[in-house]
Parts: structure tokens; C-alpha cells; sequence
């Protein structure tokens, strides 16, 4: 099968794949223009072919090789062909305005790891790289994997969908890179129970779980699920409410696992909005719409840095 690049200009329908779920309202719309500038992926193949902005190709598993590198101004990482599993998910630290990691090169996540349940993806990948984003599906006998990025310096900038024949939910695990940590964001603590203003209504403060490290004072993101339950691993930390009373946290330190529903989506959110406070995303799985966007009216929280150390969970794995 002969690799092919194709310009812009194509209609949404020629896009679709049947069967495959319409596209998850998701943070990806929140990084700011000012977050995105000069931004735009390569995906390295391991043939040696490179596409660009504005490249699409379906490409077989002979070009695919077992490991396909995505490459951005910003953030890069390496895609699992079998799985569409993420490795070294990385800040690169370039200059920008709304830069979160001080100038630094930040590995972020060491892996996000889909469990197939025995299955792996065979067909040829859909990849599909815009101006500053990404996108990649790949389906197998019985799952279909999607993968969405941005290549921005902070937002909602990641999303991993799965979607099974069986209908049933795909386990991923999030194992966080050396140095950064999940925590208990004490600021959402000392509003927990306040009623804030939210676009035209309100919503009520709940415990924000967040991970950062000790190194950029404004470095912090967080797990932003949609119809997915996390996993309890057996990992209780004992955090410090409002009215002086003590809740259990049963979270790890460095890593997170959840379940997530055929169609559902686990994203990644960084910067600012990762701290504001909006309601959940709502319980959709097949023709979202994109209610979930925040833009900007929402109040944001912030978290402290230095992170305390009775705020960060521990042991770091189970």
C-alpha cells in the first residue's frame, strides 16, 4: 500500500471514519492563540517520511514501524504504533508569553498507557496534522484508538479516545516522568462548599487533585476525564479540610489509572486551566457538542508553590 499525502480542502465527510465516534467536546479548544503561536507538529515515520502542517496520510504498518515520533515547537512525544500508548510526553521549554516551565525542558508524563485487553491496532493510521494540532486513529479487530494533541505552551493541550465493539471500558494508566507529582491543590481545599459565578450561572468549589514539581513556579496541570472513573490503587493520604477536620485521599503520587467508557476521552490540562473552576464535562459519548468550552469565564484558583509537602501524595506508586 502506497502512502498517501493529501493538502487541505478535502470536505469533513471525506474525514470520517463509519462507525468511528464524533469528535468529544474536549479542553483542546482552550489554549490561547498567544499559547499556540508559532506552533505546528512534524510525525517523524520510521521509513523516514516526515508530515507537516497541513499533511494527511493513511499509513501502513510497514511505514508505521513500531514507534512514530511527534515532534512540535512546544511539546513532543512518542506514539506506541500497536496501541496509539504515549512515552515522554515533553514540554521543550521554548520561549513564549504564557510559558508554564520557566524556560525548561519538562518531561511531563513517562507514559499513558492504553490496556487493549490482548488487542492490537493493525489497520492503517489515519493521521491527520493541522496548524497546531494532531490527529491520529487506528482501529484493530475489536478497539479503535484516537488520538488529539496541540502543540501549545499551556491549555488543554491532549486527549486519548477509545472505543471498543464490546462496548465496554478501556483501562489507561497515567505514569508521571521523574520529578513531578500528583497533589492535593489546597487552594481548592480552603474554597471547598463556595458558591463562584460561572459564564451566566455558578458551581459549587469541589477538592482538585493537580500534578506540578518543584522546579517552575507556574508548571501545574491535571487529568481531565470525561465519562471515566479513576481506579483506586490503595494509596490513602490523609488531607486537611477547611473546618480543621482530616479526609483520605486514595491517590498515588506518581501515577493515576482510569477506566474509560467506549467513547469516552481522557485528556491532559496545563496552566491556567487546570485551575479554574467549571463544572465536570458532561456524560457524552457519541455526538458531542462543544458546551464544555470555559473561555476564560471562569475564576481560577491558582496553587502554591512551593507545593506543600503534607499536600503531595504519597508513596508515589502502589
Amino acid at each position: 500500500m502506497q502512502l498517501r499525502l493529501r493538502r487541505r480542502g478535502i470536505g469533513a465527510a471525506a474525514l470520517a471514519l463509519a462507525g468511528v465516534a464524533a469528535l468529544i467536546a474536549s479542553p483542546l479548544e482552550a489554549a490561547t492563540d498567544k499559547g499556540c503561536e508559532g506552533g505546528g507538529f512534524t510525525v517523524r515515520l520510521s521509513d523516514g517520511t516526515t508530515l507537516r502542517p497541513d499533511q494527511r496520510a493513511d499509513v501502513p504498518q510497514s511505514r508505521l514501524g513500531a514507534t512514530v515520533q511527534v515532534r512540535g515547537r512546544y511539546v513532543e512525544f512518542d506514539i506506541d504504533t500497536a496501541t496509539l500508548g504515549i512515552r515522554n510526553y515533553t514540554f521543550t521549554g521554548a520561549a513564549n508569553a504564557v510559558d508554564i516551565t520557566g524556560g525548561r525542558r519538562t518531561v511531563v508524563f513517562a507514559s499513558k498507557t492504553p490496556d487493549l485487553r490482548g488487542s492490537t491496532l493493525t489497520d492503517p493510521a489515519r493521521i491527520e496534522v493541522k496548524e497546531e494540532g494532531l490527529e491520529i486513529l487506528r482501529k484493530g479487530r475489536a478497539v479503535k484508538m484516537k488520538i488529539q494533541a496541540k502543540d501549545c505552551a499551556n491549555g488543554g493541550l491532549f486527549q486519548m479516545e477509545p472505543e471498543r465493539e464490546d462496548g465496554t471500558a478501556t483501562r489507561i494508566t497515567h505514569t508521571l516522568a521523574p520529578g513531578v507529582f500528583y497533589f492535593d491543590n489546597p487552594n481548592f481545599r480552603a474554597r471547598e462548599g463556595d458558591v463562584l459565578p460561572y459564564k451566566d450561572t455558578t458551581v459549587t468549589v469541589t477538592p482538585r487533585v493537580n500534578f506540578g514539581n518543584d522546579l517552575s513556579s507556574k508548571f501545574v496541570g491535571r487529568d481531565s476525564p470525561q465519562v471515566a472513573t479513576r481506579v483506586l490503587q490503595g494509596c490513602p493520604n490523609p488531607i486537611r479540610k477547611r473546618d480543621g477536620s482530616t479526609v483520605t485521599v486514595d491517590h498515588c503520587g506518581g501515577v493515576s489509572v482510569w477506566d474509560v467508557a467506549s467513547g469516552g476521552r481522557m485528556g491532559a490540562v496545563f496552566g491556567q486551566d487546570a485551575t479554574e473552576v467549571a463544572p465536570p464535562a458532561t456524560a457524552c459519548t457519541q455526538r458531542c457538542q462543544a458546551q464544555n468550552q470555559v473561555q476564560g469565564r471562569a475564576v481560577v484558583l491558582g496553587f502554591p508553590f512551593p507545593i506543600p509537602t503534607e499536600v503531595r501524595f504519597q508513596p508515589r506508586f502502589p
